[in-house]
């Protein structure tokens, strides 16, 4: 048997490139001052945010092989569509097996980032709530795929896990946001749906890569987007500031 590469990025190079600019956009941002706060309420200094969105980015395109499924027939397409994404398949000769992997930037980034974040912030409870929530949405709108595994909706996480951080601790949000948002996608989306796995025909089967992968980076988007809304009460957001009232 041939053996095939299993590093390659799980996207296709148009939306890859959506990511990268995205990512230079909210250094733009952070650098220019217009997200302030960044440190205060994630509860990492602005530059290892960055590092760690950078790092998330370029870590897609590794995986790192944990074990392998019986033979089966490979899907031999490039790319494959779902959801308006297009994901990579890498393209294999005579290696009729599923490679399970775990992506270094989808989901040993993510997992301990979040974890640090848990600690550091003491959001053990309400952590809790937040992941069971995104791991229950998820869950259930994760959709197996031929050729790449399980996906899901890009949007859904980030949303769903921006939503519930909001509501369970509106100051503690943007690292409640990001911890929710990694940890709920990957355990409802990849960990629950190990098992339909098989069968797929996907060369490589990633926890956090092709299928997840983008919506938990921009997971860590919307927690820095969250920042700035996060310093004040909801009822402080339209109070305008008092400037000096002395003549």
């Amino acid at each position: 048997m041939r053996p095939f590469s299993t590093n390659y990025f799980p996207l296709a190079w148009p939306f890859t490139l959506v990511l990268f600019f995205i990512f230079i956009l909210v250094v733009t941002l952070i650098e220019l001052h217009v997200l302030k706060h960044v440190y205060q309420r994630i509860g990492i200094p602005p530059r290892y945010v960055l590092a760690v969105l950078l790092g998330t980015l370029l870590g897609s395109a590794v995986n790192l092989p944990v074990a392998e499924l019986r033979p089966e027939a490979m899907v031999t397409e490039k790319v494959v569509n779902f959801f308006g994404m297009r994901y990579v398949v890498p393209v294999v000769e005579q290696w009729p097996r599923t490679v399970i992997a775990v992506n270094v930037g989808g989901a040993i980034i993510p997992v301990v980032v979040s974890i640090y974040l848990l600690v550091k912030n003491k959001l053990y409870v309400r952590g809790l709530i937040a992941v069971a929530i995104v791991t229950f949405v998820v869950h259930e709108l994760a959709y197996p795929v031929r050729g790449i595994g399980i996906s899901v909706p890009t949007l859904v996480p980030p949303i769903v896990a921006a939503v519930a951080a909001m509501i369970l601790a509106w100051r503690d949000a943007p690292p409640l946001a990001y911890i929710a948002g990694c940890l709920g996608t990957l355990i409802g989306a990849d960990l629950l749906n190990l098992d339909k796995i098989q069968g797929l025909g996907a060369p490589i089967a990633s926890i956090g890569g092709a299928g997840t992968f983008d919506g938990i980076f921009l997971t860590g988007i919307f927690a820095v987007l969250l920042s700035p809304f996060a310093v004040a009460k909801p009822e402080e957001l339209s109070a305008e500031p008092k400037g000096d009232e002395s003549p």
